[in-house]
C-alpha cells in the first residue's frame, strides 16, 4: 500500500510539473550579462522562467579588475556574494528574494569560515546544499549558484 502512495503521489508531482512547464515553457529568457567582458562567455548569467531567476554560478572575482579578491576564502566569498547581489539588483530583486543556493568550495576545510560570512547575507536562510570539489574555474576557493523568485 506504501509503494502504491508513493507512485500516485509521484505521478502527481509529474503531472503537475508537466502542467506547469506547459504554461511557462514560453516564458524562458535567456539574459544577456550586465558584465561588458562576460558579453561571450558560452552561458548566461541568469535564466528567468516566470517569476523564478536561475542564477549561474559566481565566483569571488573583482569584475573591475578581472582579479580573484585577495585575503583568503572569507574575501572571496564576499565579494562572490557581492557578485550575486549585482546580478539580482540588476533584475530588481534583493538577496531576500533568494530561496535557494548551490554552494562549491576548493576546500571543505574552508566551509565555517565561509559560513560566517554567507550568514551575514542570508538571514532568510535559503535553502543550500554545500559540497567540496577540486578545480573551481580560474583558480577559485568558492563558487555559488542561487535561485531567486521575484516577488
Amino acid at each position: 500500500m506504501k509503494n502504491i502512495v508513493s507512485i500516485i503521489c509521484l505521478f502527481t508531482v509529474l503531472l503537475s510539473c508537466n502542467a506547469q512547464s506547459e504554461n511557462t515553457k514560453d516564458n524562458v529568457i535567456f539574459h544577456k550579462t550586465h558584465e561588458p567582458k562576460k558579453a561571450k562567455a558560452p552561458f548566461s548569467d541568469i535564466v528567468q522562467v516566470g517569476k523564478m531567476y536561475f542564477l549561474s554560478g559566481q565566483v569571488g572575482m573583482d569584475h573591475t579588475t578581472r582579479t580573484l579578491a585577495k585575503g583568503g576564502i572569507k574575501a572571496e566569498t564576499k565579494q562572490t556574494l557581492e557578485n550575486i547581489k549585482a546580478v539580482l539588483e540588476h533584475h530588481g530583486m534583493e538577496m531576500k528574494d533568494v530561496v535557494k543556493c548551490t554552494v562549491i568550495l576548493a576546500n571543505i576545510e574552508d566551509f565555517a569560515a565561509f559560513n560566517e560570512v554567507y550568514k551575514t547575507y542570508f538571514p532568510q536562510k535559503p535553502a543550500r546544499t554545500t559540497f567540496a570539489a577540486k578545480g573551481l574555474a580560474v583558480g577559485a576557493k568558492i563558487e555559488i549558484e542561487c535561485v531567486a523568485v521575484k516577488p
